[in-house]
C-alpha cells in the first residue's frame, strides 16, 4: 500500500463499515463504539495494509501502524524519534494539548527523549525496577492487595475499580519509588487524568488546567522533601542526579511526573481490562482460580488479548520517508497500535481467542526496542498479585451487570473503565 488513498478496494471503494470513513478521509479513532470494542476496526485496517491515516479527538491527523511485523519494525526503527521538537507545525498546532509552561516543564521525560539523553535518563531508573528487587518486594505487594480486599464488603459485591484497582497500583508505586507516606496520602487520583487530552476549546479545559497545576505543585513538594530528607530510594537518587547536573530541573520534574502517572494509571486500567476479560470467559476464570501456578502464563495472554496501552505515544521522522510502503511527511506523528499488533493472526494463531496455553507469546503490550517499558517487571508482579488475590479471595466472582454496557474511559492511548461492579458469594 502506498497511501490511504490507494488502499485496497475494501476501503477505497466504499465507506468503512465500522467507522463510516472513506479511504480519502482519516479514520476517526474515538467515540463510544470505538472505545468499547476497537478490534473490528483494527482487523479491517490490518487487512488493508500496515499504515493508515487516522484522526484523534483533538483533530490531529496521524499515521497508524497496524500488524505485528510492521509494529515490531516501527518500534525498532532508528529513523523515528520521540522528541516533540521533531513535530511539524501541523502537528504542533493541535497536539500540544498541555499548555505552557507545563508542557516545557513536565514533558521532557523518558517517553519524549531520544539517545543519548534517553539512554542516560533511563539508566537512572533501571535499578529501582530490576526484576530481582521487584521479586523481593512481592510479599509487601501481597500485603497491600490483601488489605484492600479486607476493606471490601464481606458479601454481596463491590466496584473493583473504585474498591481495588484505583488504589493498589499507587500504593505499590509509592513503596517502589520511595514516596514518603505523608505525601502519598495527599495524592489525588484525579491528577492522573491530565494525560487524557482536553483541547483548548473543550468545556472541561479549566478543570484540566487546575489538575495540572495542582500536580505540578505536588511534584515540587516531593522534590523539596527529598532534597531536605534524602533516602536510599529512587526519588532521592533522581533529586541527587539533578544536584550533580545530570538532570535539569525540568527533566527531574518530568521524570517524577512520568512515574506518578505512567507508573499507576496503566496498571489500574490493565487490572480492569483483565478482570473484564476473565468475567467474559468464566471457564477460563475458574481454571485460573483453581490452578494458581498458571498465573504467570495467563497474565501474559491477558496482556496480549487486551492491552491497557492501546496505542503508543508519538514518533516522528526527521525527513519525508517511506514507512512500510507509505510516504510519511517529516514531523507528522506516527502511532503504533499495540492492540492491533497483538491480535494479528499472522503472528498469533486464533488471535481473538483467549488461550492460557499459548506459547510462544511475544506480545507487544510493553512496547519494544529502546522504549520498552522499564517498569515491565513491576507491572507483571502487580498484575499477578492483584488478579490472584481477587480470584482467590472473592469466590463466585461474576459480573453485577451487563459487561457490554460498561463505560470505557475516553483516553486516546489507553483502554480501561472507571467502574466495574461485580458480585461474589462471601469474601474469604
Amino acid at each position: 500500500m502506498t497511501s490511504p488513498e490507494h488502499a485496497p478496494a475494501t476501503l477505497a471503494a466504499a465507506r468503512c463499515p465500522v467507522t463510516g470513513a472513506t479511504a480519502a478521509e482519516p479514520v476517526p479513532l474515538y467515540g463510544a463504539a470505538y472505545k468499547s470494542d476497537p478490534y473490528d476496526l483494527y482487523r479491517e485496517l490490518r487487512e488493508a495494509g500496515p499504515v493508515h491515516r487516522v484522526r484523534f479527538p483533538s483533530g490531529i491527523a496521524a499515521w497508524l501502524v497496524t500488524g505485528y511485523q510492521a509494529a515490531h519494525s516501527t518500534l525498532n526503527d532508528p529513523r523515528l524519534g520521540k522528541n516533540h521538537a521533531l513535530g511539524n507545525d501541523n502537528w504542533r498546532a493541535l497536539a500540544s494539548i498541555m499548555p505552557e509552561p507545563q508542557h516545557s516543564q513536565l514533558q521532557v521525560h523518558l517517553l519524549h527523549q531520544d539517545p543519548p539523553k534517553h539512554t542516560d535518563m533511563r539508566r537512572l531508573v533501571l535499578d529501582a525496577f530490576a526484576p530481582r528487587r521487584i521479586e523481593a518486594l512481592r510479599p509487601r505487594f501481597q500485603q497491600l492487595a490483601d488489605a484492600l480486599v479486607d476493606a471490601l464488603p464481606e458479601e454481596g459485591g463491590a466496584d473493583l475499580v473504585q474498591g481495588f484497582a484505583a488504589h493498589y497500583p499507587f500504593q505499590v508505586l509509592a513503596e517502589v519509588i520511595g514516596l514518603p507516606p505523608e505525601l502519598a496520602r495527599r495524592f489525588d487520583r484525579d491528577w492522573g487524568k491530565v494525560v487524557q487530552p482536553v483541547g483548548p476549546n473543550d468545556p472541561g479545559r479549566p478543570v484540566y488546567e487546575g489538575r495540572l497545576r495542582a500536580l505540578q505543585g505536588y511534584i515540587a513538594d516531593i522534590v523539596a522533601h527529598r532534597t531536605e530528607h534524602p533516602g536510599d530510594d529512587l526519588l532521592s537518587r533522581l533529586v541527587a542526579a539533578r544536584g550533580r547536573g545530570e538532570l535539569s530541573q525540568e527533566e527531574l520534574d518530568s521524570m517524577i511526573f512520568q512515574l506518578l502517572v505512567a507508573g499507576q494509571e496503566p496498571v489500574t486500567n490493565q487490572i480492569s481490562t483483565m478482570l473484564i476479560t476473565l468475567l467474559r470467559h468464566p471457564e477460563q476464570l475458574a481454571r485460573l482460580r483453581d490452578d494458581p501456578g498458571l498465573m504467570p502464563r495467563a497474565i501474559e495472554e491477558l496482556l496480549r488479548h487486551e492491552s491497557a496501552f492501546e496505542l503508543t505515544t508519538w514518533r516522528f521522522l526527521a525527513r519525508d520517508s517511506d514507512l512500510h510502503g507509505t510516504r510519511v511527511p517529516a514531523g507528522d506523528s506516527v502511532i503504533v497500535s499495540l492492540c492491533a499488533a497483538n491480535r494479528d493472526p499472522e503472528q498469533f494463531p486464533d488471535a481473538d481467542t483467549l488461550d492460557f496455553d499459548r506459547t510462544p507469546n511475544a506480545h507487544l503490550a510493553f512496547g519494544h526496542g529502546i522504549h520498552f517499558c522499564p517498569g515491565a517487571a513491576l507491572a507483571r508482579a502487580e498484575l499477578q498479585v492483584a488478579v490472584g488475590t481477587l480470584l482467590g479471595r472473592l469466590p463466585g466472582l461474576r459480573p453485577a451487570g451487563d459487561l457490554d454496557q460498561l463505560a470505557w474511559i475516553p483516553a486516546v492511548l489507553a483502554r480501561g473503565v472507571n467502574s466495574l461492579p461485580v458480585a461474589y458469594d462471601r469474601r474469604s
